[in-house]
Protein backbone atom coordinates (compact mmCIF):
# COMPACT_ATOMS: atom_id res chain seq x y z
CA UNK A 1 0.00 0.00 0.00
CA UNK A 2 1.50 3.38 -0.73
CA UNK A 3 2.39 5.80 2.28
CA UNK A 4 2.37 9.19 2.80
CA UNK A 5 4.68 11.25 5.10
CA UNK A 6 2.32 13.68 7.13
CA UNK A 7 4.35 16.89 8.59
CA UNK A 8 2.43 18.37 11.37
CA UNK A 9 3.14 21.38 13.10
CA UNK A 10 0.81 20.56 15.68
CA UNK A 11 -2.32 22.33 14.99
CA UNK A 12 -5.34 19.71 14.92
CA UNK A 13 -7.23 21.66 12.34
CA UNK A 14 -4.25 21.71 9.80
CA UNK A 15 -2.79 18.39 10.51
CA UNK A 16 -6.60 16.77 10.47
CA UNK A 17 -6.90 18.01 7.01
CA UNK A 18 -3.20 16.14 6.01
CA UNK A 19 -5.11 12.42 7.42
CA UNK A 20 -8.37 13.42 5.66
CA UNK A 21 -6.44 13.75 2.20
CA UNK A 22 -4.88 9.90 3.08
CA UNK A 23 -8.03 8.35 4.38
CA UNK A 24 -9.64 8.95 1.22
CA UNK A 25 -6.62 8.28 -0.67
CA UNK A 26 -7.01 4.82 1.24
CA UNK A 27 -3.03 5.41 1.12
CA UNK A 28 -1.02 4.46 4.52
CA UNK A 29 0.82 7.12 6.16
CA UNK A 30 3.16 8.10 9.11
CA UNK A 31 3.17 11.47 11.50
CA UNK A 32 6.08 13.56 11.65
CA UNK A 33 6.57 16.54 13.76
CA UNK A 34 8.36 19.61 12.08
CA UNK A 35 9.19 23.19 13.40
CA UNK A 36 11.29 25.53 12.54
CA UNK A 37 14.72 26.30 14.68
CA UNK A 38 13.33 29.88 14.92
CA UNK A 39 11.19 32.52 13.87
CA UNK A 40 14.26 33.73 11.92
CA UNK A 41 14.76 30.62 10.51
CA UNK A 42 11.13 30.45 9.42
CA UNK A 43 11.86 34.22 7.53
CA UNK A 44 14.84 32.97 6.08
CA UNK A 45 13.07 29.87 4.50
CA UNK A 46 10.65 32.45 2.59
CA UNK A 47 14.01 34.07 1.06
CA UNK A 48 15.72 30.65 0.40
CA UNK A 49 12.62 29.10 -1.06
CA UNK A 50 12.92 32.34 -3.81
CA UNK A 51 16.27 31.17 -4.55
CA UNK A 52 15.49 27.36 -4.69
CA UNK A 53 17.36 26.91 -1.85
CA UNK A 54 17.11 24.08 0.17
CA UNK A 55 18.35 24.62 3.89
CA UNK A 56 17.37 21.57 5.51
CA UNK A 57 19.09 23.36 8.97
CA UNK A 58 16.43 25.66 8.88
CA UNK A 59 14.20 22.88 10.83
CA UNK A 60 13.75 20.22 13.28
CA UNK A 61 12.15 17.20 11.64
CA UNK A 62 13.30 13.21 11.48
CA UNK A 63 10.95 10.98 9.34
CA UNK A 64 11.41 7.44 10.54
CA UNK A 65 12.03 5.94 6.92
CA UNK A 66 12.45 6.96 3.75
CA UNK A 67 10.41 5.17 1.31
CA UNK A 68 7.51 7.74 1.11
CA UNK A 69 4.94 8.24 -2.64
CA UNK A 70 4.21 11.99 -1.09
CA UNK A 71 5.06 14.07 1.56
CA UNK A 72 1.88 16.06 2.58
CA UNK A 73 1.38 18.99 5.12
CA UNK A 74 -0.69 22.25 5.53
CA UNK A 75 0.36 25.34 8.09
CA UNK A 76 3.41 27.82 7.30
CA UNK A 77 5.47 26.20 9.49
CA UNK A 78 5.69 23.03 7.47
CA UNK A 79 5.77 24.43 3.44
CA UNK A 80 9.23 24.73 3.54
CA UNK A 81 10.05 21.37 5.31
CA UNK A 82 7.96 19.69 2.76
CA UNK A 83 9.72 20.81 -0.07
CA UNK A 84 13.30 19.92 1.05
CA UNK A 85 12.03 16.52 2.09
CA UNK A 86 10.75 15.84 -0.94
CA UNK A 87 13.50 16.76 -3.03
CA UNK A 88 15.76 14.37 -0.44
CA UNK A 89 13.38 11.62 -0.41
CA UNK A 90 12.39 12.16 -4.38
CA UNK A 91 8.86 11.55 -3.74
CA UNK A 92 5.85 14.47 -4.58
CA UNK A 93 5.35 16.97 -2.27
CA UNK A 94 1.47 17.90 -1.60
CA UNK A 95 0.70 21.11 0.20
CA UNK A 96 -2.99 21.32 1.72
CA UNK A 97 -4.60 25.19 1.31
CA UNK A 98 -2.61 27.94 -0.36
CA UNK A 99 1.13 28.17 0.87
CA UNK A 100 1.18 31.72 0.34
CA UNK A 101 4.42 33.12 0.62
CA UNK A 102 6.12 30.11 -1.06
CA UNK A 103 6.40 29.52 -4.61
CA UNK A 104 3.30 27.26 -5.59
CA UNK A 105 5.18 24.73 -7.40
CA UNK A 106 4.27 22.01 -5.54
CA UNK A 107 3.32 18.80 -7.18
CA UNK A 108 -0.07 19.14 -5.98
CA UNK A 109 -2.05 21.78 -4.23
CA UNK A 110 -5.06 21.53 -2.26
CA UNK A 111 -6.75 24.84 -1.39
CA UNK A 112 -10.25 26.36 -0.77
CA UNK A 113 -12.16 28.33 -3.08
CA UNK A 114 -12.67 30.73 -0.53
CA UNK A 115 -9.00 31.77 -0.45
CA UNK A 116 -8.93 32.61 -4.04
CA UNK A 117 -6.42 30.02 -5.28
CA UNK A 118 -4.40 31.06 -8.28
CA UNK A 119 -6.30 28.81 -11.60
CA UNK A 120 -3.20 26.01 -12.42
CA UNK A 121 -3.42 22.45 -13.60
CA UNK A 122 -1.91 21.55 -10.30
CA UNK A 123 -3.96 23.46 -7.54
CA UNK A 124 -7.03 21.75 -6.96
CA UNK A 125 -9.56 24.20 -5.80
CA UNK A 126 -12.00 22.83 -3.02
CA UNK A 127 -15.11 24.88 -2.04
CA UNK A 128 -14.73 23.54 1.97
CA UNK A 129 -11.95 22.15 4.24
CA UNK A 130 -10.69 18.74 3.40
CA UNK A 131 -12.21 16.43 6.05
CA UNK A 132 -12.96 12.63 6.14
CA UNK A 133 -15.89 12.13 8.93
CA UNK A 134 -16.19 8.71 10.27
CA UNK A 135 -18.59 7.87 13.26
CA UNK A 136 -17.46 6.23 16.33
CA UNK A 137 -20.48 5.24 17.90
CA UNK A 138 -20.26 7.18 20.86
CA UNK A 139 -24.00 8.02 20.39
CA UNK A 140 -26.94 5.43 20.22
CA UNK A 141 -30.26 7.02 18.77
CA UNK A 142 -33.13 5.72 21.00
CA UNK A 143 -35.33 3.92 18.19
CA UNK A 144 -37.67 5.93 17.10
CA UNK A 145 -36.75 8.79 18.37
CA UNK A 146 -35.58 12.04 15.87
CA UNK A 147 -32.83 14.05 16.70
CA UNK A 148 -31.43 17.86 16.48
CA UNK A 149 -27.67 18.29 17.12
CA UNK A 150 -26.45 21.49 18.22
CA UNK A 151 -22.43 22.38 17.66
CA UNK A 152 -21.19 25.02 19.50
CA UNK A 153 -17.96 26.44 18.67
CA UNK A 154 -16.69 29.72 20.28
CA UNK A 155 -13.93 32.97 20.27
CA UNK A 156 -12.51 33.00 17.02
CA UNK A 157 -10.87 35.69 14.31
CA UNK A 158 -14.44 36.52 12.67
CA UNK A 159 -16.08 37.03 16.16
CA UNK A 160 -16.99 36.46 19.74
CA UNK A 161 -19.37 33.89 20.76
CA UNK A 162 -22.09 36.12 22.82
CA UNK A 163 -24.12 33.94 25.33
CA UNK A 164 -27.02 35.65 25.71
CA UNK A 165 -27.78 35.76 21.53
CA UNK A 166 -26.87 32.10 21.99
CA UNK A 167 -29.60 31.43 24.39
CA UNK A 168 -32.08 32.72 22.35
CA UNK A 169 -31.37 31.54 19.59
CA UNK A 170 -31.41 28.09 21.43
CA UNK A 171 -35.10 29.07 22.83
CA UNK A 172 -36.19 29.50 19.44
CA UNK A 173 -34.81 26.30 18.06
CA UNK A 174 -36.08 24.20 20.59
CA UNK A 175 -40.04 25.74 20.64
CA UNK A 176 -39.82 24.60 16.84
CA UNK A 177 -38.60 21.20 17.30
CA UNK A 178 -40.74 20.03 20.50
CA UNK A 179 -40.80 16.34 19.50
CA UNK A 180 -37.35 16.06 18.84
CA UNK A 181 -34.57 14.50 21.39
CA UNK A 182 -31.59 17.56 21.43
CA UNK A 183 -27.44 16.97 21.36
CA UNK A 184 -25.04 18.95 22.28
CA UNK A 185 -21.26 19.50 22.04
CA UNK A 186 -19.16 21.96 22.55
CA UNK A 187 -14.68 22.97 21.74
CA UNK A 188 -12.07 23.49 23.24
CA UNK A 189 -12.38 27.15 22.29
CA UNK A 190 -15.98 27.37 23.88
CA UNK A 191 -16.02 30.11 27.02
CA UNK A 192 -16.66 28.84 30.21
CA UNK A 193 -19.50 30.97 30.66
CA UNK A 194 -21.22 29.52 27.59
CA UNK A 195 -21.12 26.18 28.92
CA UNK A 196 -22.71 27.35 32.18
CA UNK A 197 -25.41 28.85 29.97
CA UNK A 198 -26.23 25.83 27.67
CA UNK A 199 -27.12 23.63 30.95
CA UNK A 200 -29.90 25.76 31.17
CA UNK A 201 -31.49 23.54 28.77
CA UNK A 202 -32.74 19.95 28.35
CA UNK A 203 -30.35 17.95 26.55
CA UNK A 204 -30.61 14.04 25.64
CA UNK A 205 -26.96 13.82 25.11
CA UNK A 206 -24.31 16.90 26.25
CA UNK A 207 -20.55 16.76 26.11
CA UNK A 208 -18.87 19.79 27.66
CA UNK A 209 -15.40 19.85 26.14
CA UNK A 210 -14.34 20.85 29.50
CA UNK A 211 -15.56 18.11 31.19
CA UNK A 212 -15.15 15.36 28.46
CA UNK A 213 -12.54 15.40 26.15
CA UNK A 214 -14.80 12.99 22.83
CA UNK A 215 -16.31 13.51 18.96
CA UNK A 216 -19.17 13.21 18.84
CA UNK A 217 -19.80 15.52 15.64
CA UNK A 218 -19.38 12.59 13.41
CA UNK A 219 -22.21 10.38 14.98
CA UNK A 220 -24.41 13.55 15.62
CA UNK A 221 -23.63 13.68 11.45
CA UNK A 222 -25.05 10.62 11.03
CA UNK A 223 -28.30 10.38 13.22
CA UNK A 224 -29.91 13.98 13.16
CA UNK A 225 -32.28 15.66 11.02
CA UNK A 226 -31.03 18.95 11.49
CA UNK A 227 -27.46 19.98 12.64
CA UNK A 228 -27.23 23.21 13.89
CA UNK A 229 -23.62 25.00 14.76
CA UNK A 230 -21.72 28.18 15.31
CA UNK A 231 -20.14 30.48 12.89
CA UNK A 232 -16.50 30.48 13.93
CA UNK A 233 -14.83 27.25 12.63
CA UNK A 234 -14.65 26.94 8.22
CA UNK A 235 -13.52 22.79 9.98
CA UNK A 236 -16.98 22.21 11.52
CA UNK A 237 -18.73 23.89 8.88
CA UNK A 238 -16.83 21.50 6.28
CA UNK A 239 -17.81 18.23 8.17
CA UNK A 240 -21.33 19.29 8.47
CA UNK A 241 -21.93 19.95 5.08
CA UNK A 242 -20.08 16.66 3.48
CA UNK A 243 -21.56 14.23 5.36
CA UNK A 244 -24.72 12.03 6.50
CA UNK A 245 -28.38 13.80 5.79
CA UNK A 246 -29.27 16.17 8.56
CA UNK A 247 -29.97 19.62 7.08
CA UNK A 248 -27.21 22.60 8.20
CA UNK A 249 -28.43 25.45 9.81
CA UNK A 250 -25.28 27.71 10.45
CA UNK A 251 -25.86 30.04 13.65
CA UNK A 252 -24.38 33.53 13.54
CA UNK A 253 -22.23 34.28 16.50
CA UNK A 254 -23.59 37.50 17.55
CA UNK A 255 -26.37 40.07 16.24
CA UNK A 256 -23.60 41.95 14.94
CA UNK A 257 -22.66 40.72 11.16
CA UNK A 258 -20.14 38.67 10.01
CA UNK A 259 -17.77 40.86 8.39
CA UNK A 260 -16.32 40.20 4.88
CA UNK A 261 -13.27 37.46 4.43
CA UNK A 262 -13.14 33.75 3.65
CA UNK A 263 -15.58 32.19 6.05
CA UNK A 264 -18.13 34.86 4.37
CA UNK A 265 -17.41 33.83 1.06
CA UNK A 266 -17.50 30.21 2.07
CA UNK A 267 -21.19 30.14 3.78
CA UNK A 268 -22.05 32.09 0.98
CA UNK A 269 -21.52 29.93 -1.79
CA UNK A 270 -22.23 26.96 0.43
CA UNK A 271 -25.96 28.42 1.02
CA UNK A 272 -25.85 28.90 -3.04
CA UNK A 273 -25.60 25.32 -3.20
CA UNK A 274 -28.24 24.49 -0.47
CA UNK A 275 -25.59 22.90 1.38
CA UNK A 276 -26.16 25.06 4.51
CA UNK A 277 -29.16 27.69 5.64
CA UNK A 278 -28.35 30.56 8.06
CA UNK A 279 -30.13 30.83 10.86
CA UNK A 280 -32.36 33.82 11.25
CA UNK A 281 -34.97 32.41 13.91
CA UNK A 282 -36.50 30.81 11.12
CA UNK A 283 -35.45 26.95 9.64
CA UNK A 284 -34.62 26.08 6.25
CA UNK A 285 -34.09 22.80 4.37
CA UNK A 286 -30.47 22.60 2.94
CA UNK A 287 -29.31 18.89 2.84
CA UNK A 288 -27.07 18.99 0.05
CA UNK A 289 -23.93 17.27 0.52
CA UNK A 290 -20.54 18.05 -0.74
CA UNK A 291 -19.15 14.45 -1.77
CA UNK A 292 -15.20 15.36 -1.89
CA UNK A 293 -14.32 11.41 -2.78
CA UNK A 294 -16.77 11.82 -5.95
CA UNK A 295 -16.58 15.09 -7.59
CA UNK A 296 -12.59 15.93 -6.55
CA UNK A 297 -10.53 13.78 -5.38
CA UNK A 298 -11.51 10.59 -7.39
CA UNK A 299 -8.59 11.05 -10.17
CA UNK A 300 -6.29 12.23 -8.22
CA UNK A 301 -3.30 9.54 -9.03
CA UNK A 302 -0.05 10.03 -6.97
Amino acid sequence: MPRLLILSDGKPGHLNQSIAFAQHLGYAYDICPVRFKSRFAKVLSYVADRFLLKIARLFVCQPTDENYRAIVSAGSETYYANRVLAARLQCQSIAIMLPRGYRYNFDLIIAQQHDNPPVRPHILSLPINLSYVEPQGLVVPEPGRKYVAIIVGGKSQHAQLDADFLRRQLTQIFAQFPEHGFWLTTSRRTPAEVETMLQEFSWARAVYFSQEQSNPIADYLQHSDYVFLTADSTSMISEAVSFGQACVEVLPLSSVPLEKGKLQRMLAQLEANRSLHRFTGQIGAASGKVNLAADYLQHLKL
